[in-house]
């Protein structure tokens, strides 16, 4: 289901009659754009334009991404990743809910990372989905992608969080859930948002 369908609409009187815009579309006005929901290519799109978008409009003015994601596709979130860094604008990330796997990678790549008292980060290795088939070298290939993609979101953790590779496996070898004063003291986050303006 779409999440944007079930999304309240906030009804405006104007001098050519009545208007309505969601409650996204205001937030966007204040350059807060929402990660919700599995990380698919078509949200990835849909946030990648959304940060373009703001980043032509003011290359200075910080962007807020809340986050309340159970992961998904590690390329799109890759290339979300990239356009996160790759852009003038600071990048907050507030997560509310969740950030897990892919999601988690995107919230503590966020110039100031929040989260909300009682959110929750998971970390873990990448994993293969669906039927897996073929011959030996079919087989040692993916096997070699998925130690390569490994290395990379490893890397990428032990970057944001201070800690060493080892460290980072360690943790990723199984899924490892953090809550907020948790994520604290690991480096995969930086505060704890008490309050919303």
């Amino acid at each position: 289901m779409n999440i944007y369908q079930m999304m309240p609409v906030i009804i405006k009187e104007t001098s050519t009659g009545y208007l309505k815009t969601s409650i996204a579309d205001e937030l966007f006005k204040k350059r807060e754009i929402q990660c919700i929901g599995e990380i698919t290519d078509e949200l990835v799109y849909s946030l990648i334009l959304q940060l373009r978008y703001l980043q032509a409009d003011n290359p200075k003015e910080e962007i807020v991404i809340h986050i309340n994601s159970p992961g998904g596709e590690v390329a799109s979130g890759l290339a979300l990743y990239d356009v996160m860094k790759a852009i003038s604008c600071p990048v907050r990330t507030v997560c509310e809910g969740t950030a897990a796997s892919m999601a988690a990678i995107l919230f503590l790549s966020g110039n100031k990372r929040e989260m909300l008292p009682h959110a929750k980060v998971m970390i873990h290795d990448p994993l293969i989905h669906g039927k897996i088939g073929g011959n030996a070298l079919q087989i040692e290939r993916i096997s070699k992608d998925l130690l390569k993609t490994r290395e990379i979101i490893g890397t990428i953790i032990a970057e944001h969080t201070g800690k060493t590779l080892d460290e980072v496996y360690e943790k990723t070898a199984v899924d490892s859930y953090f809550g907020a004063e948790e994520c604290i003291k690991w480096g995969l986050a930086d505060g704890i948002v008490t309050e919303i303006n």
